[in-house]
């Protein structure tokens, strides 16, 4: 074999399998900053990242993607992206590899209606699920509370584009939208004529990960011993409280009826014995 073969040969047999090297790792950028001017997710990243002393620096990919195609490019190994941050469930444990450390400490499980800005009040007396069959509600169809809704006896409509579902609001083709707490008051702001339910929220058990390719075991490895550390040594409660205290002020939890729902779909691998790595409802009432 030619000299120049064999070192052809052996640049690419050094190549990091999975896409995991001392580069840059591509996250999706989000269509808008849930406080205006960063993205907790990517910053959590980054954080795990360095207390792991990865190599790898994470950047936002430099196009948005609507979540099912950056989950389908992870899926794909294209390496445009390389880690994503979403909620979970058995199917997408199975498309990809988890980093099973919930993002969010199950922050993403409390829900919050968006509504019309002239129905406010429309559920001041809902106090049931049964109540909430009359409510006309719309979620994306790849979403995974969507199941959680469904097993509760609802039947949302399904878009496959999020940003529809904004306009089917207002032209009063649906009645309400659930938001998680971090993200409701991002989108009232961005869609004037909307408003949060003051009366109500849902809760159910939810987990949101950051997942990579299933080939990029090495990565996963790192951004989990980030996390562990970080959750040692409290950098991450200060990153979420700090980035959500705020939200969850407007949210006001412990002024609302809350409304729990079941999750059949979160996979027994959810690490729910382990307390620290989720919020209390007294934390999110401080």
């Amino acid at each position: 074999m030619p000299a120049l073969h064999r070192l052809i040969l052996l640049c690419v047999l050094a190549l990091p399998a999975g896409g995991v090297g001392a580069d840059t790792i591509y996250y999706p950028a989000p269509e808008v900053f849930e406080n205006g001017k960063s993205d907790y997710a990517f910053e959590l990243l980054q954080l795990a990242l360095a207390k792991a002393g990865s190599p790898h620096r994470a950047e936002l990919a430099p196009l948005y993607r609507q979540q099912n195609r950056a989950i389908a490019e992870l899926m794909a190994n294209t390496g445009k992206i390389h880690v994503v941050g979403t909620m979970t469930s058995a199917e997408r444990e199975t498309q990809m590899l988890p980093v099973r450390i919930p993002i969010s400490k199950g922050l993403i499980g409390w829900r919050i209606l968006l509504l019309r800005e002239d129905k406010r009040d429309a559920l001041r007396e809902v106090r049931s699920v049964s109540d909430l069959k009359g409510i006309r509600m719309a979620l994306g169809q790849d979403w995974p509370d969507l199941a959680v809704l469904q097993a509760a006896g609802l039947a949302p409509d399904t878009v496959s584009a999020y940003s529809r579902l904004f306009g089917m609001l207002k032209a009063q083709r649906i009645d309400a939208i659930p938001r998680s707490v971090n993200e409701i008051w991002s989108d009232a702001a961005r869609h004037p004529g909307l408003a949060a339910d003051p009366y109500l929220a849902l809760h159910y058990p939810a987990a949101d990960y950051f997942f990579v390719h299933r080939d990029n075991a090495a990565l996963a490895d790192e951004v989990r011993r980030g996390l562990e550390a970080a959750q040692a040594d409290g950098s991450f409660d200060r990153l979420l409280l700090g980035y959500y205290r705020t939200m969850l002020d407007k949210a006001a939890l412990g002024k609302r009826r809350i409304i729990e729902l079941p999750n059949p779909g979160l996979p027994p691998e959810t690490p729910l014995a382990r307390k620290e790595l989720w919020l209390t409802l007294e934390q999110l009432r401080r």
